[in-house]
């Protein structure tokens, strides 16, 4: 039976689950592998492990259980080993990589901003911006919507002056929010949008980060903020 891993804590963590329900269904038991300054929390892995609904809710529930009484290295759904032996060897050849980690990490929470543009507003700050553009696009008008390379060369200019804004407020969102956080870290490509930072911060970087956000979207009422946290720091486990 292979042994599924939710994440890792140090031995002496006061609040390791020792009875909870995993993922899986019926869901499997949580247990705690002892590997003397470290443990993990673990269980059986199903055969047919997927990304479903009621399996991420038990990953993170298992997750913000341990962590709601101390530091905890969230593994990412889905990290599975051979056997409980195979997860103890990792704890034991990795220690003090490990305990680094929880010790850089005690505090902190996660939280991920995702920044996009209101498309409406931001093409009325383009337009607004480039005195060009708008005297393109008026005399397109006047002339009944222009002729098709007129349309397409005005589509052209609209778009780069857009892709222009897209990557100086994304420079921005990160300036902005960044001094208030221990560790910026930009999350996966290919997501959509301005950004994708995921921002490391202690008690007090909260509540500064909460600040900063709520002062950006009044400066810049043409970008959408999205907070989600505090989370178990994934984005800062190697």
């Amino acid at each position: 039976m292979t042994t599924y891993v939710y994440g890792i804590a140090r031995g002496a963590h006061p609040g390791l689950p020792q009875r909870a329900d995993g993922i899986g269904g019926p869901p499997r038991p949580v247990r705690v592998l002892d590997a003397g300054a470290l443990a993990a929390l673990v269980s059986d892995a199903p055969e047919d492990l997927r990304p479903k609904r009621r399996d991420l809710l038990a990953h993170q529930g298992v997750l913000a259980g341990a962590a709601s009484a101390g530091t905890v290295l969230p593994m990412r759904f889905g990290c599975v080993a051979e056997d409980d032996d195979a997860v103890l060897a990792a704890l034991r050849d990795r220690e003090e990589h490990h305990l680094e980690r929880l010790r850089a990490l005690d505090g902190k929470a996660e939280f991920n901003v995702k920044a996009a543009h209101d498309e409406d507003a931001v093409l009325h700050l383009v337009l607004a911006e480039d005195a060009d553009l708008r005297e393109l696009g008026r005399r397109n008008q006047e002339a009944g919507g222009g002729s098709y390379e007129e349309r397409l060369a005005l589509g052209e200019r609209v778009t780069a002056a857009v892709q222009q804004r897209a990557e100086r407020d994304a420079a921005l969102v990160r300036r902005a929010l960044e001094p208030t956080a221990v560790e910026c870290r930009p999350g996966p490509e290919g997501t959509g949008g301005l950004a994708n930072l995921s921002f490391l911060v202690d008690g007090e970087g909260a509540e500064a980060l909460t600040t900063a956000t709520e002062t950006f979207r009044e400066r810049h009422r043409h970008v959408v903020l999205r907070v989600t946290g505090p989370l178990p720091p994934y984005s800062f486990v190697d």
